[in-house]
């Protein structure tokens, strides 16, 4: 099986950029960094237990400024002053996990698996002899990989079928904002409903926008987290001019066109709408891994399928 023959480390590029933080690192010089460096997650080095403890992420930034945010009036202290460490021992002293890794000899089956059962984005492959974070392995990342390697393979006659038929993606109480939504309740959604994606509809529906985590980050960016009261639609006017619009797809779209979409725009979702431009739900990437999962008797088969891409 394709999957199972290749290894983590076949992914690992030639070059590519790798920010890590010591958890003494204040958390705004974190954030900054992040924003300056244009990734989205760094690991985390503890000094004192000498190794990776963690993953810092634009997440966390959301979780510090909707937990400690009060008003344009008041400078967030915990955001200014408090270093990477001192977060995680207030906010993860509940709900504290160990960080979830592999080694760059593990299978790619076995990368895709941990992804999809940890309900996580990001997995970093850490070498078991130095301990070094070698890279960081995402869906996208591994899309590219298959795409490169599989795209002469036959296509699974499924792959014609649509999303209706496959129900693939959320369509029951999708998570919107409208444009006026201030950017704290649109922080409060991200964290009370685990989403990475916010469609930003008009009175009727129709999607006008959309509002992503990744978003967020341009507050750190801009320096202007400690006003959280603006609008959604103002905290956007500060997006890239390179933003090309909403991308989207219709219920009635097969799965090969949605796949294709994903991977020629490198985003990590699609906004599925009516002929009206009505949200009606979200299709994702981790939504596609998932359909390309198996369940059966406690064993996990991946079922290779996307790797058909030949664009």
């Amino acid at each position: 099986m394709f999957m199972k023959n290749h290894k983590c480390y076949d992914l690992i590029p030639i070059s590519s950029k790798l920010v890590v933080f010591d958890t003494s690192l204040q958390v705004k010089k974190a954030f900054f960094a992040l924003v300056s460096n244009g990734v989205r997650a760094a690991p985390l080095w503890d000094s004192k237990k000498q190794s990776f403890v963690g993953m810092l992420t634009i997440t966390d930034f959301i979780n510090i400024l909707h937990r400690y945010y009060k008003s344009s009036m008041v400078q967030i202290y915990e955001l200014e002053e408090h270093k990477i460490e001192t977060w995680r021992e207030v906010y993860l002293q509940d709900s504290f996990k160990p960080l979830v890794s592999i080694s760059p000899s593990a299978s790619l089956f076995d990368a895709v698996s941990s992804l999809i059962k940890n309900r996580i984005h990001r997995l970093p492959v850490i070498s078991p002899d130095s301990g070094n974070t070698l890279y960081i392995l995402t869906h996208k990342r591994i899309l590219k990989f298959l795409k490169l390697f599989m795209s002469e393979l036959e296509k699974p006659a499924f792959v014609n079928q649509t999303l209706e038929q496959l129900k693939i993606g959320t369509y029951d109480n999708i998570a919107m904002v409208h444009p006026n939504t201030p950017v704290y309740v649109a922080l409060g959604i991200f964290v009370q409903r685990r989403v990475s994606a916010l469609p930003v509809v008009d009175e009727s529906g129709r999607v006008v926008d959309i509002y992503s985590k990744f978003d967020v980050i341009n507050l750190a960016a801009e320096k202007t987290y400690n006003n959280l009261d603006i609008t959604v639609t103002k905290a956007l006017g500060h997006r890239s001019h390179y933003f090309e619009g909403v991308l989207k797809c219709y219920p009635h779209e097969t799965l090969e066109t949605i796949i294709n979409r994903l991977v020629e725009a490198e985003v990590h979702r699609l906004v599925v709408v009516d002929n009206n431009n009505v949200a009606k739900g979200i299709v994702s990437l981790s939504d596609i891994l998932q359909c390309l999962v198996l369940t059966a008797g406690g064993e996990i088969y991946l079922i290779v399928f996307f790797f058909f891409l030949n664009i």
